[in-house]
């Protein structure tokens, strides 16, 4: 048998999501649950926390237990890295996301910093470089109406983006196109990308910077990125807020058996 707490707060999601209280709407005081025979403080705290690390509530002093604002930017998959959105034109990635979310956005929105420094074991490993070698690590904190969604930290060999738009701390995108322009332009074309998603509790300090509730989790991304000769010239790592996004696929299934398919 779940325990009294558990049982609580299964009742109090389905009623959120039923729609009863609205995103922004406040729950009911603890007290007032407790008077209305729910269990006793104990177990409408534990039950309020779980509704809290299941994303669907947030606590704060002065304001209560509120309904989570809940409607996920879409994260593209594959549509998000098509070349006529950053080499012909001026959408890069984070942009091409909202506007398939019909989401407003601004340039100042992704901000960064940029720094030379010794490739950890994974990136060294992904960039085939020497472990400690110098790389450049490009840092992205990306926000919408001011609260962050995610980290995105690209690492390249020096000698593949020096003296570009890539080492350049400025606010905002590098540039028209992006990053991937900028490399396009170097020489060096993006061909094939690979993602690899988890998810995990998040850190204290990854709590804190994406302002994340207590117990809220993760997506961790890692992106290789490819040209036609196999060359690796960007590999970066991401920490997605996991309630604030839905990720979003659509490709052709392939068929291995088919002659002459691509196996």
């Amino acid at each position: 048998m779940a325990p009294k707490w558990r049982e609580l707060a299964d009742r109090l999601a389905e009623r959120i999501r039923a729609g009863e209280w609205a995103a922004g709407q406040r729950l009911p005081h603890i007290r007032e649950l407790v008077e209305a025979g729910e269990g006793s403080k104990s177990t409408v705290h534990a039950a309020y926390k779980a509704l809290e690390a299941e994303g669907l509530v947030t606590s704060s002093r002065g304001h209560g237990t509120v309904v989570r604002e809940h409607v996920p930017l879409k994260r593209l998959g594959i549509a998000r890295y098509d070349k006529a959105k950053w080499r012909d034109g001026d959408e890069v990635a984070f942009v091409a996301d909202r506007v398939a979310s019909g989401r407003s956005y601004r340039r100042g929105d992704q901000t960064q910093t940029v720094e030379r420094v010794p490739a950890p074991p994974l990136v060294a490993d992904a960039l085939g470089v020497a472990e400690g070698a110098d790389v450049y690590a490009r840092a992205r904190l990306v926000k919408e109406n001011g609260r962050p969604t995610h980290t995105l930290t690209s690492y390249y060999r020096p000698e593949h983006v020096q003296g570009t738009r890539l080492v350049d701390p400025s606010p905002g995108p590098a540039g028209r196109g992006g990053g991937f322009r900028v490399l396009y332009d170097a020489g060096y074309e993006i061909d094939r990308m690979r993602e690899e998603l988890r998810s995990r509790a998040a850190t204290p300090e990854e709590t804190a910077y994406l302002q994340l509730a207590a117990g809220e989790w993760v997506v961790e991304l890692h992106r290789t990125a490819y040209t036609a000769d196999g060359t690796v010239v960007e590999f970066a790592v991401g920490v997605h807020a996991a309630t604030r996004f839905a990720w979003t696929y659509d490709f052709q299934v392939p068929d291995s058996a088919k002659p002459g398919a691509d196996r």
